[in-house]
This record gives C-alpha cells, sequence and structure tokens, in this order.
C-alpha cells in the first residue's frame, strides 16, 4: 500500500468494516472485460456468501474465471471547502479482498450460506426449504487476501 498511514493493520478493525459493510462491490473478469456488481452478502470469517439469480451475466463471468475482487466500505462522507475546490476531500473506511468463487451444491451448505447473508442484515437464522433454495445459486468466496485502508482518523 503506498499510503502506509491509511493502512488498517487489525484483522479485528478489517472484520469490523465488513460487518457494518451494506454492500459488497463484486469484480469479475471474462475475456480482459471488467464487470462489477453491488451484492448482498454474509461473511462468517472465513467465507464470503452471495446468491445469484440461476443465469446471467455474473455467472457467465464466473463460469469463465472463477478469481474475484471484492470491496466493502462505510463511513464514506465528503467533505467540503468553501473556497477552495482542490480542499474537497472524502472520508472513508474500505476493505479491498480478493478470493476464489465456487458454487454450493448442496442443501446443507447453501442453507448456512444463505442463513450468513439472513443473518447480516436481519441479526437472525432463518428456517429456510429446498424449494427456497432452488430459486437462486449461491455462491462461496474463500478470501485469499484483505487488506483495509482510512481517510481521516476522525472516523475513530
Amino acid at each position: 500500500m503506498r499510503r502506509t498511514d491509511k493502512q488498517i493493520t487489525t484483522q479485528a478493525d478489517i472484520e469490523q468494516i465488513i460487518k457494518d459493510s451494506l454492500v459488497c462491490r463484486l469484480a469479475f473478469s471474462k475475456d480482459n472485460i471488467p464487470y462489477i456488481v453491488p451484492v448482498s452478502f454474509g461473511y462468517d470469517g472465513t467465507y464470503l456468501y452471495v446468491h445469484t439469480a440461476k443465469e446471467g451475466r455474473k455467472i457467465d463471468f464466473i463460469h469463465s474465471n472463477n478469481l474475484v475482487c471484492m470491496e466493502f466500505d462505510i463511513n464514506v462522507k465528503t467533505i467540503e471547502h468553501e473556497s477552495i475546490a482542490c480542499k474537497w476531500t472524502t472520508t472513508y473506511q474500505s476493505v479491498i479482498g480478493y478470493g476464489k468463487i465456487v458454487e454450493i451444491t448442496n442443501f446443507e451448505e447453501a442453507s448456512y450460506g444463505l442463513n450468513q447473508i439472513m443473518l447480516h442484515y436481519s441479526g437472525k437464522e432463518w428456517e429456510l426449504t429446498e424449494k427456497m433454495l432452488n430459486t437462486v445459486k449461491m455462491w462461496k468466496i474463500k478470501i485469499d487476501e484483505l487488506s483495509g485502508k482510512q481517510s481521516a482518523m476522525e472516523l475513530f
């Protein structure tokens, strides 16, 4: 990281940013073409869980290349300056990660993954049926690398 003064160094702080994020942006690549989408997600400390429709562009990209980049951010705010344009800035805390996405094909693991998503947003686990899970594809991302960055120390 070029700006080590902005680096978030503890795993606990990185994981808190992930837990506090409302959206994960997933980046894919196929035939040298990038594609990024916001997704709902769940995180259990090891894997990131997402769901998709049964078919679509995301799936085409995943089948071509299962390497992904992910981004999370919180506390994003524009800081204005009354008279100097170049003094405008942004405060934020963000996490960037890399990993491999794979489809979950068995009911127990898919149910666990979808419950991780629901737990992230609702704070509770849900009773899920195979019929419910048959309407989506479930995916898990094994996270290989995470790094955090922040601007404006007053966030803490």
